[in-house]
């Protein structure tokens, strides 16, 4: 066998055996998020104390996400599991008994109490009420703490930073939208998502195209046309599509009714990366900017 090959051989073999020294040597809590919000909250409180998986993709879709092998095997090696519940990510139930290992699973809505959707089914959005979220903050925090006492204070002291920004956020966007007009402050949305930011700062829910919290909910030619008149009767300056739906819908409600169609907000998912709508902040400033700019 040439040498330069032993070579190549060895110091493959030496590589290897570093990183699985080093994810030997990895001590940090084992946390698997299903969601992206609550994803971004643990990355607020948890730091570099924690090692991440968030299940859902930025722009997934819970209802219809389906667990892959991988996805199992992170669940099965976690410390910690941190659900939404409501709801939201009942496809981790089956998950939960099947995928072996001894991770807590946390509940992080738990005490918040929910608003049902036009359809009357529990609406999970809860994220997009300050109040809220901050207590899925402080959830998300105990539960670290929890499992991993020794960084309890670290924890908690991130979580109180992190309600700060959150508190500052909120008084942005309650200065954002006070640019609109009382009797602007109507709004339709694609679907039923935003129900708990819309009641909080005061603003009129209208309707929905889709009048559900699910985004596959059907809507009917008669309920169109039934909705249509009431834009007409309300004064309603604009229709608000999510980014994780399918505008089409609201695009054509929104020619004949005469009025815009605002697309692009995010109530589903975070946004991505760079999007600054990739924290539950960035989130909600996002959306005020967009909802204000079209009903001023």
């Amino acid at each position: 066998m040439r040498l330069d090959i032993i070579f190549v051989a060895l110091l493959a073999a030496l590589v290897a055996a570093g990183c699985q020294s080093d994810d030997a040597g990895d001590s940090r809590l084992k946390v698997v998020a299903t969601t992206t919000q609550i994803g971004a909250i643990v990355r607020e409180v948890g730091g570099e104390r924690v090692d991440l998986d968030v299940l859902l993709e930025a722009g997934a879709d819970a209802h219809d996400f389906e667990l892959s092998p991988r996805d199992m095997a992170r669940i099965n090696e976690a410390d910690v599991v941190l659900r939404h519940g409501l709801g939201l990510d009942t496809w981790l139930d089956k998950a939960i008994g099947s995928a072996g290992g001894d991770a807590a699973v946390v509940q992080v809505t738990e005490g918040i109490p929910v608003r049902r959707d036009a359809s009357g089914a529990v609406d999970p959005h809860v994220w997009h009420n300050p109040q809220y979220a901050a207590t899925m903050v402080d959830n998300i925090a105990r539960a670290l703490a929890e499992a991993r006492p020794a960084d309890g204070a670290a924890f908690e002291q991130a979580a109180g930073r992190y309600r700060a920004t959150l508190a500052q956020a909120e008084a942005e966007v309650r200065d954002i939208l006070a640019v609109i007009p009382p009797a602007n402050r109507k709004v339709v949305t694609n679907h039923d998502a935003l129900g708990y930011f819309l009641e909080y700062y005061g603003l009129e829910f209208v309707a929905a195209v889709i009048p559900s919290a699910n985004k596959d909910a059907q809507v009917s030619a008669a309920e169109l046309a039934a909705l249509q008149d009431l834009i007409e009767r309300e004064g309603v300056k604009a229709i608000f599509a999510e980014a994780e739906v399918d505008p089409a819908v609201a695009r054509q409600l929104a020619r004949d009714s005469g009025i815009a169609v605002v697309e692009g907000l995010y109530a589903d998912s975070l946004g991505e990366p760079g999007s600054g709508a990739d924290t539950i902040h960035g989130m909600w400033l996002f959306n005020a900017r967009k909802i204000a700019e079209a009903l001023k």
